[in-house]
């Protein structure tokens, strides 16, 4: 049996990257920022294929406007998701059978003690779902299993990955940088976080057996805390939403619906121009 693999890459928390200038776009140190992220992606595809030659790999660009990895410098082994807005967001892919995933550079929560740690969006403070607060490792997790995969990976800063290990215990985590603040850390070098992302990868490919998806409740119930009250005022314009100063709440039948409505609400209520 074929196995198929979904790289979700993001940015923050790559290693050596401490800064908005090396995470957006036109700022002017995102090109170095954009290359750490191409070559983490790489270590990772290498470490797959390396392992279990037959593998089918796709690679999602989960960072800002999903256009960050150079495709012409990622490993021509893997396919490339790229662009939004699009179904699934950070782990589209998922349609295509994928039954392993693996997340690169993520960072911690909003509100956690971590380098970049923030949710979906700076305008969100908190995602709740069933009264537990998630982050985009908890959210994409609980997506990856209602759609039959297991997250058998996670790299990123310490408490990303302990973030991680809450939800998925015996997962394989990568700690690449020790945050020291919002925009400080004590980091490996890019090298030698790539390969130990390399290493761990083919573990994971390995013992992906081991794993099973994680467990979803039937009724989701999601509350979201916004920065701004006007940020709420748009929010609340969305039928089956009800607000209740900056939050504002809404069910799902499953986490698939759950998660487009949070892209939209991100992208309703985007701080900036």
């Amino acid at each position: 049996m074929v196995i198929k693999v979904l790289i979700s890459v993001d940015m923050e928390g790559i290693a050596g990257i401490v800064h908005p200038a090396e995470t957006t776009p036109e700022r002017y140190d995102y090109e170095r920022g954009r290359r750490l992220m191409t070559a983490a992606a790489n270590a990772v595809v290498e470490g797959v294929i390396d392992t279990e030659p037959a593998a089918e790999v796709l690679v999602a660009d989960s960072h800002g406007p999903y256009r960050n990895i150079l495709p012409e410098d990622l490993d021509r082994r893997a396919r490339l998701i790229r662009g939004k807005p699009r179904e699934l967001g950070m782990l589209a892919g998922l349609q295509a059978g994928a039954q392993v995933v693996m997340f690169v550079g993520y960072h911690a929560r909003a509100g956690a003690s971590g380098v970049l740690a923030h949710t979906i969006a700076d305008a969100i403070l908190d995602v709740r779902i069933n009264g537990r607060s998630h982050g985009e490792i908890g959210i994409n997790t609980l997506l990856a299993g209602s759609c039959g995969a297991s997250v058998v990976l996670a790299s990123g800063d310490d408490a990303a990955c302990e973030e991680f290990s809450a939800l998925v215990p015996g997962g394989i985590i990568v700690p690449v940088k020790r945050g020291l603040g919002q925009h400080a850390a004590d980091s490996l070098h890019p090298q030698e976080a790539n390969d130990r992302l390399r290493q761990s990868a083919g573990q994971a490919i390995r013992r992906h057996g081991e794993h099973r998806p994680v467990a979803v409740p039937r009724q989701l119930g999601i509350e979201v805390d916004l920065h701004q009250p006007r940020s709420a005022d748009l929010a609340a314009l969305i039928p089956g939403i009800a607000r209740t100063g900056r939050t504002v709440t809404f069910t799902a039948e499953d986490m698939t619906a759950a998660y487009g409505m949070l892209q939209l609400l991100a992208l309703l209520t985007h701080i900036g121009p």
